[in-house]
């Protein structure tokens, strides 16, 4: 869970990202890849801020059937002054950190990785590279994510379309 700081105006820097603030839920999340059976999960998001010149990102996941925990990851969305050049910074549960860059245009926000480290013992194969897409239509936000590992080319690993709650 985000702090939140009671009365923090949102920094003029990040007022492009404005759409994107509040926690969204789902059950009706789809992972598929090529190496893997297909499955189900369901996902909270919660973009926040502090009056910062970022946005604080939390990304919670779940099994369907037995509600588990599975994937987690923790980050900031920032925006380069002047621009619509937007890098999301985000820490996983699994072991990964990467750096992704792109744009935000309207209500939708498009990043590719440019850095993905990862841990001297993560489990293989090792992923390259993470496209990440967030699009809002009224008080559906959608997210899609496409994954590259050294034995996979870019291909799409997750979508979902979250509520606002």
């Amino acid at each position: 869970m985000a702090v939140q700081v009671p009365g923090a105006a949102l920094h003029d820097m990040v007022k492009p990202l404005e759409w994107l603030l509040g926690k969204w839920r789902s059950e009706e999340g789809q992972g598929k890849y090529p190496t893997l059976k297909d499955f189900k999960y369901g996902e909270e998001v919660e973009f926040s801020h502090v009056g910062q010149p970022n946005l604080q990102f939390s990304a919670y996941s779940w099994h369907l059937e037995n509600k588990m925990p599975l994937h987690r990851e923790v980050g900031f969305v920032r925006i380069k002054p002047g621009t619509n050049q937007v890098a999301f910074v985000v820490a996983q549960n699994i072991g990964l950190s990467e750096i992704e860059e792109g744009e935000v245009t309207g209500q939708s926000l498009k990043t590719t990785s440019h850095t993905v480290g990862r841990l001297t013992f993560g489990k293989p194969p090792q992923t390259q590279q993470i496209m990440r897409e967030f699009q809002r239509s009224g008080d559906i936000l959608e997210q899609v994510v496409s994954m590259k590992t050294e034995n996979t080319d870019m291909t799409e690993h997750l979508r979902i379309k979250y509520k606002k709650i």
